[in-house]
């Protein structure tokens, strides 16, 4: 591997398999019937995933996934609606942030960085409020790597009446979500996370009858699920310029997703990536951030050394010229980097990923870790 194509240990954009990027090789046709059977297979395969085809439809939205977020948020929750944001990180805190931009009515619920949200803490929360009507929640915050429990609270939310809206951005594909037994409203994920395609396209599995009842609740036209839904169910075709080299490379790496055994062969690569940069990196001395318990196969924060000779812009540009490109830290209070274990990388890559690690501190001479 050549330093011209550092391996990616983030959380998307990822590293992605050769034929993923040989998909991209080809033009499209926006209107063609060709690209518009590649999308509705696209839809059909995501959906299937989370057992969605019954109770739901997949939109697929231009743009990075914070802008499926907006617009699920846009056409999905009234506008007398009330959203109780869950915040344990900065990707929770971005969803409160839009609410706030849309002009939708919202309360937060924030807990520590290493602190999941629980069912009870949901339950306390709707029954002091009745004028809440729909629940988002950041299935892993990718600040941290944090895993939330989503089962419990979903069914605490049903209990209550109210609706879920699931940012399941970095964990879709790769942790089982099942819509027959999780109710939601909405559950939101994009082309260059767990399913190792490219970015540029996110999606929104809408539940059937909520999306029915949503027309004119968008403050945008662009980002309007219902409209989006409704034409493409008309025509099959997107309503504006669709990214289609993202969804070729997308429709690519769903038919390696399905070869190599869908989502619990996805998700214990995975988890055995996570396993051993733990391991390796434990050795080194570096701690991870938060408690095996709640630690998502996804992306891991480390303490960063404390000795004053570490930088971590230095550290970074060392580690990638030896072909491995880290995160920076998200966290307010403690130093931290991330690395992530998704992608096309396996445990061999992850080992020879920690022993650059190992090598730059040595060259950086950074002995209290």
């Amino acid at each position: 591997m050549s330093t011209a194509e550092p391996i990616l240990l983030t959380p998307g954009p990822l590293t992605t398999s050769a034929r993923t990027r040989q998909a991209m090789m080809v033009d499209w046709g926006s209107w063609d019937d060709r690209f518009n059977q590649l999308t509705a297979s696209l839809c059909e395969q995501l959906l299937s995933i989370v057992n969605g085809a019954d109770s739901h439809h997949c939109v697929p939205l231009q743009g990075s996934g914070t802008f499926a977020v907006e617009a699920a948020i846009g056409t999905l929750v009234p506008r007398d609606g009330k959203v109780l944001v869950l915040i344990n990180g900065a990707y929770g805190k971005r969803l409160a942030k839009i609410c706030e931009y849309l002009g939708r009515s919202f309360s937060t619920f924030e807990t520590a960085e290493d602190e999941p949200t629980t069912a009870a803490d949901v339950d306390r929360l709707l029954r002091a409020d009745a004028s809440i009507t729909h629940v988002a929640l950041i299935h892993c915050e990718t600040s941290t790597g944090i895993l939330n429990p989503l089962a419990d609270i979903a069914q605490v939310i049903a209990q209550h009446g109210k609706r879920l809206i699931i940012d399941a951005m970095s964990s879709f594909g790769a942790l089982p979500i099942d819509a027959r037994q999780v109710p939601f409203d909405a559950l939101i994920a994009a082309s260059g996370k767990c399913l190792e395609g490219v970015p540029g396209m996110g999606f929104v599995f809408a539940n059937k009858q909520a999306l029915a009842t949503a027309a004119g609740n968008s403050h945008s036209l662009a980002m309007d699920l219902f409209d989006q839904h409704s034409y493409m169910a008309k025509t099959g075709q997107w309503r504006f310029t669709p990214p289609t080299h993202v969804v070729a490379a997308l429709h690519e790496a769903l038919l390696q997703y399905n070869e190599e055994g869908g989502l619990p062969v996805r998700h214990q690569r995975y988890a055995d990536n996570c396993q051993v940069l733990l391991e390796e990196m434990a050795r080194l001395g570096l701690r991870s951030f938060l408690p095996a318990a709640i630690q998502a196969p996804i992306i891991v924060t480390f303490h960063a050394p404390r000795d004053p000779r570490y930088q971590f812009k230095a550290f970074y540009e060392r580690v990638k010229a030896k072909g491995f490109i880290l995160y920076p830290g998200k966290l307010t209070q403690v130093e931290t980097f991330r690395v992530g274990c998704i992608g096309h990388v396996n445990q061999a890559e992850m080992r020879a990923a920690v022993a650059a690690v190992a090598e730059v501190l040595r060259e950086m001479e950074v002995l209290e870790i």
